[in-house]
């Protein structure tokens, strides 16, 4: 059973925190997420293919908060950080699991490694936090990057390499000091580290002079925009857009808005070059009914539509994306 711990804001160490969900509004959003996609997935789904739709690695939050000082959303109290590394680094999903998610990310992560390439402005060498299957790492080779990855889970590495993709088991901490890259990646786990500040510091770490840092992480401020709705007459539209981004229950440790990441970066060593609205990668596969998978092609074609129309609609975007350059200045500690 995991235990909790109380504790101030991850990114700016502020106490002060107003509440968004508590215990009772977190299940009646766990209610909603199973009957959401039981309509939505055949009947003989295996409950295999349920993880990360309505099954997630970390259990549903006791209590969601948002950060006074910075806007940071995120779980308080929290799992402590020592089982939240045993939980991933546990996890085992099965091989059809894990071969489902390559080809579904696969395609989606063609668009990342051709925006880090136009940010960088070249191909180089690079680093990917978290890279689980290895999608990205298949995407950046074929845009001419040399890049290697990094993740606490054996069998995901395991599966990684089956593929062609060179993985290292381990954390940030972990990579051997000395060590320079053009890029460092950390798609979709930087929302799940216990200490999001001190990554950002190893990250610059291990940055070539000039090297970019490229983010990706749930917006906190979609969430609790949204989640407001769910007890009003818009509430099945609110549950679908939070549903379809993987944001209903929220299944995160941290919601970052772009404030609060811009701000966390430019105070370890970045500066913030861009910020890109964006979308859950699809999740619909076989086992998806033909008009919900429809369903969420629209719904995120038409979010993705809207967040990209400028710099003020990565506000209301479900998921973020943050390009950092490393500044030739010693970071604060």
């Amino acid at each position: 059973m995991s235990t909790y711990e109380l504790s101030p804001c991850p990114i700016c160490a502020s106490r002060r925190a107003h509440e968004v969900a508590d215990a009772d509004e977190v299940t009646r959003e766990v209610e909603g997420l199973w009957a959401f996609h039981m309509r939505r997935l055949r009947p003989e789904t295996p409950p295999a293919r349920l993880v990360d739709r309505v099954a997630f690695s970390q259990h549903p939050p006791i209590r969601v908060v948002q950060c006074d000082e910075c806007g940071l959303v995120y779980r308080n109290p929290s799992e402590r950080a020592c089982e939240l590394r045993a939980l991933y680094a546990d996890d085992a999903p099965d091989e059809a699991v894990l071969a489902s998610l390559f080809e579904n990310q696969r395609i989606a992560y063609r668009v990342q490694a051709e925006r880090l390439t136009r940010e960088t402005g070249r191909a180089g060498t690079g680093l990917e936090v978290g890279s689980y299957v290895g999608a990205f790492l298949i995407a950046a080779r074929e845009q001419g990057w040399c890049f290697e990855g990094l993740d606490i889970n054996e069998r995901a590495t395991t599966f990684a390499r089956a593929h062609g993709c060179r993985v290292t088991v381990g954390d940030l901490q972990s990579v051997a000091g000395g060590r320079r890259f053009d890029a460092v990646a950390i798609w979709n786990c930087f929302d799940q580290l216990p200490d999001p500040r001190r990554a950002a510091l190893a990250a610059r770490a291990l940055l070539a002079p000039g090297g970019v840092l490229a983010i990706r992480v749930p917006n906190g401020a979609f969430y609790v925009a949204l989640r407001k709705r769910l007890r009003s007459p818009l509430a099945p539209v609110a549950r679908a857009l939070l549903a379809h981004n993987n944001l209903l229950t929220f299944p995160y440790r941290s919601g970052f808005t772009p404030d609060a990441l811009t701000a966390l970066l430019e105070h370890t060593g970045f500066r913030v070059q861009r910020v890109v609205g964006d979308v859950l990668v699809p999740v619909a596969d076989e086992w998806t009914r033909p008009w919900a998978a429809w369903e969420e092609r629209a719904i995120k074609r038409v979010l993705r539509t809207l967040a990209r129309a400028g710099r003020a609609g990565t506000h209301s975007a479900p998921w973020i994306e943050v390009y950092a350059r490393a500044v030739p200045r010693r970071p604060v500690d």
